[in-house]
């Protein structure tokens, strides 16, 4: 019957709803059968709220330590001559394993570019070496010329790589892949980093089936066992021990890689809206959230400052963990000095606020662009300016800049890549620093200026904007997004955004296709 459905609606086409069906089918069948849902919720789950009333997702909250907040303390910027350190950003490097030059970009399947892509038709281009502009992946040379390439935008103090390793054919992956995709990757940046140290997050493209992430309480074949252990393995050379226990159990860990800095890597497949697992039970997936208020308070006593990475992004996630997340980053902003995200592909921002008045602006989540090309865009990497190892630094972020690889350049006859830089956003946006609140006034100013909205909207899509022009209500919706680190909370949107006529939609979030 799924397969039918499938078909039917032209979800797919025929052979990969097939596929992805016979893929999912058991975890599904799983997940349905720990489930505890009223007719009346199954109902409501499968035909919407007409047939029934749906709320598996109810709302819950972790619990914050009895010791009193401490007085908002505003960063300052370091001072001149202070230490910096460079920290390269790598994030959705999706490999494909059967990409194919020559192949057909616009297939009707989901993934291009592929063997099974079939030639293209006699009037189009086949895929680029390097890459194409459409919905395809990245070869491995793709990845290794990245990697061979940074010499210019080092040298480097660490990197913070926050998954999405394998390709998005996900109707047709297996655990072999997947594993295969880590441990090839891994010992690439291995390979061209040498001795930098690497502190990686887990992606919600490591498993399969995509987005299949049980909490720990699951056990057994279908447990995630297999592939956090196959990270420890990996990975041991970059994590120390207690890390590796953690992320053997729930694919998260902190660790401190410098003195007065604690590094939180988050598995923010517990927050999925597409984690099928959490209809089981989405309460605070793991225990992670209550956890990460354990570390920032420890971290908070000692006076250390903490950066959290991760790759879903907090305003993508599930209502409830979104929310407690957002009142976990208030809580602990004087500790909190970078958060860093990917998943979306493209390069933006959420800024989170205090819950009181909802309009002093506290911290921010970068989001950076994918090294990979989907859908129809440039690779890319990010390198953070971060206030550098000495007694009594903030560790706040000071600058950052991109970089790309331009496919048309690139894939020009008798080309070879280069890797540029694309833009400083500092300089760019003319911003006096790169605190929370240059990041709204920044907002504000795109609102009614469109000339800097169209350059920001230019680097948002790495340089490689799609042909259709942002009007009014795609600008809105963009600039909302940028405002809330909250899901599902358009409310926030419209009490930053009074008299801005937002569309009326449920959430002004942009959502990314097969993310």
């Amino acid at each position: 019957m799924a397969i039918k459905m499938c078909t039917l609606l032209k979800i797919a086409p025929p052979a990969v709803c097939q596929s992805a069906v016979q893929l999912f089918q058991d975890d599904m069948v799983e997940v349905w059968t720990r489930s505890v849902l009223s007719p009346s919720e199954a109902c409501g789950l499968l035909l919407g709220s007409s047939c029934g009333h749906w709320d598996i997702f109810s709302s819950w909250n972790i619990s914050l330590p009895a010791v009193p907040k401490p007085s908002p303390q505003p960063p300052e910027p370091p001072a001149p001559g202070s230490p910096v350190s460079r920290v390269l950003f790598l994030t959705d490097l999706h490999w494909d394993q059967s990409y194919l030059e020559g192949t057909d970009p616009n297939c009707e399947n989901p993934l291009c570019c592929r063997q099974d892509s079939g030639p293209p038709p006699a009037s189009r281009l086949g895929a680029g070496y390097w890459g194409e502009y459409s919905k395809c992946d990245l070869p491995l040379r793709t990845l290794e010329s990245l990697l061979s390439g940074l010499g210019p935008a080092g040298p480097f103090d660490m990197v913070y790589w926050t998954g999405d390793i394998p390709a998005h054919n996900i109707w047709q992956q297996s655990r072999q892949d997947q594993l295969r995709a880590l441990t090839t990757v891994t010992d690439l940046v291995k390979k061209f980093l040498g001795p930098v140290p690497v502190y990686p997050a887990v992606g919600n493209h490591e498993s399969t089936p995509v987005n299949s992430f049980p909490p720990p309480f699951i056990e057994g074949n279908q447990s995630s066992h297999w592939l956090y252990e196959a990270m420890a393995k990996a990975w041991e050379p970059w994590l120390p021990a207690e890390a590796l226990r953690t992320l053997r159990i729930g694919g998260f860990y902190a660790l401190s890689p410098r003195p007065g800095l604690r590094l939180i890597s988050l598995n923010m497949n517990f927050c999925s809206r597409e984690n099928f697992w959490l209809l089981i039970n989405s309460t605070d997936p793991a225990g992670q959230l209550q956890w990460l208020v354990g570390e920032l308070q420890a971290a908070e006593d000692r006076g250390d400052k903490v950066h959290i990475i991760g790759h879903i992004p907090p305003g993508h996630c599930l209502k409830s963990w979104s929310w407690n997340y957002y009142r976990i980053v208030e809580r602990y902003e004087n500790t909190l000095a970078g958060q860093f995200f990917g998943h979306t592909h493209v390069d933006e921002f959420e800024i989170f606020y205090d819950e009181e008045t909802l309009s002093r602006p506290l911290s921010v989540a970068f989001l950076a662009p994918s090294a990979t090309t989907y859908i129809s865009l440039n690779p890319g990497y990010r390198v953070y300016q971060i206030d550098g190892n000495y007694s009594g630094s903030s560790h706040l972020v000071l600058d950052h800049e991109t970089y790309i690889l331009n496919l048309t350049q690139a894939n020009e006859p008798g080309a070879t890549p280069h890797w540029q830089l694309l833009y400083r956003a500092r300089e760019t946006y003319g911003l006096p620093n790169v605190l929370p609140a240059a990041w709204h006034d920044l907002v504000y100013r795109m609102r009614s200026d469109t000339q800097l909205f169209q350059t920001f909207w230019f680097l948002y899509h790495k340089g490689h904007p799609p042909s259709e022009p942002c009007g009014t209500p795609c600008r809105l919706a963009t600039l909302c997004a940028q405002l809330s680190a909250r899901s599902d909370s358009p409310a926030l949107c419209r009490h930053l955004m009074p008299d801005a006529n937002l569309p009326p939609v449920q959430s002004l979030r942009p959502r990314p296709p097969l993310c």
